[in-house]
């Protein structure tokens, strides 16, 4: 009777990871495409920057990590505003916190909703 309900337990570990994995891909290619169409365009260089870098994979954990690739130097500026070189300050246009906080809560459905199946 234990080693029935150890496999429940080890195929369902088994099928939770994968489902997590699944959800942390899409999760990072939803902020990605989100912090492009946010990004504000003045040559198009900085909204073109944005990867999704796979940093970490293991049997049951995925780690992600969506960033500038070569305007990484611009995102704080951007995202919070700065002040300008003679006075005066730029406006902030934030873009990054809006996609976090969508993936973020598509990465908490999308693993409900493959759990709950």
């Amino acid at each position: 009777m234990a080693e029935a309900v150890m496999e429940g337990l080890l195929e369902y570990a088994e099928l939770a990871a994968d489902v997590m994995k699944d959800c942390v891909k899409k999760a990072g290619n939803t902020v990605k495409k989100e912090a492009q169409a946010g990004a504000p365009v003045r040559t198009g260089k900085y909204k073109k920057s944005w990867a999704v870098k796979w940093q970490r994979e293991t049997s049951n954990t995925l780690e992600v990590v969506v960033h500038s690739r070569n305007r990484y130097q611009l995102t704080h500026l951007l995202e919070k505003g700065h002040a300008k070189r003679g006075g005066g300050r730029v406006k902030a246009v934030p873009h990054i916190a809006p996609a976090e906080e969508k993936g973020a809560r598509e990465l908490e459905e999308g693993i409900k909703r493959g759990l709950s199946k």
